[in-house]
């Protein structure tokens, strides 16, 4: 999997990054300011660049000027507070590839990684595959035998989750958190209208099956 670098002197935000990018199975490296992220970037071979623009030391600007200095290749996703146009526009101009203001989704985070590693074409496994099923995260698609067909967004993404780790209970909360994002202010029971929708299309399956793990959450469970 590519070794993402998080550089951000936000202690919260950098953890949040970081603990999204660890569950979708990347490698990742940290930094608290753009010095100490050029450091990394020195000692350690990443592929790409999550970086904010206000740090000490070295902000943002210097330190995207710096790395594309460095590497002309180098995929670089702007993090700020802020959201005016010049400040997108002087990011584009220095050479960042994309840019995404806070609070953001961390679904949407995930997505513009996944499109920037896809642009560069640096290689990144999405696929889950047990018994005779495969999810596709990169197009949405699940594969069963011969047949195969596209989720909702939502669905795939709890789908995909629970099937990360089989046998893993995952709480509401914990779900809601990692697929909604923490900024969501529904009911965390629309997890159990997902839940249902799942295993209506998923009824006459063999290879897996969704269960609920009571006053905890859910699993999903593959069939021997």
């Amino acid at each position: 999997m590519p070794t993402i670098l998080v550089a951000d002197d936000d202690e919260n935000i950098r953890e949040l990054v970081c603990l999204f990018l660890r569950n979708d199975g990347y490698t990742i490296a940290e930094a608290a300011n753009g010095k100490e992220a050029l450091d990394v970037y020195d000692s350690t071979e990443v592929d790409l660049v999550v970086l904010d623009i206000m740090m000490p030391t070295m902000d943002g600007w210097t330190l995207c000027k710096e790395l594309r200095r460095a590497n002309p290749k180098l995929p670089l996703l702007m993090l700020t507070a802020r959201g005016e146009t010049w400040e997108k526009v002087k990011g584009f101009e220095l050479g960042t590839d994309d840019y995404l203001t806070k609070p953001f989704d961390p679904l949407e985070l995930m997505a513009r990684v996944q499109a920037l590693l896809r642009r560069y074409r640096i290689g990144a496994t999405q696929t889950i595959q047990f018994k005779n099923v495969t999810l596709d995260r990169q197009t949405y698609k699940v594969t069963r035998g011969s047949d195969s067909f596209t989720l909702p967004l939502k669905e795939f993404e709890l789908l995909y989750k629970l099937a990360e780790t089989p046998g893993q209970v995952f709480t509401r909360e914990q779900l809601i958190d990692q697929i909604w994002g923490i900024h969501y202010t529904g009911d965390d029971r629309t997890i159990d209208v997902h839940i249902k929708r799942l295993r209506e299309k998923f009824a006459d399956t063999t290879d897996f099956q969704l269960e609920t793990v009571r006053g905890l959450g859910y699993r999903l469970e593959v069939n021997e």
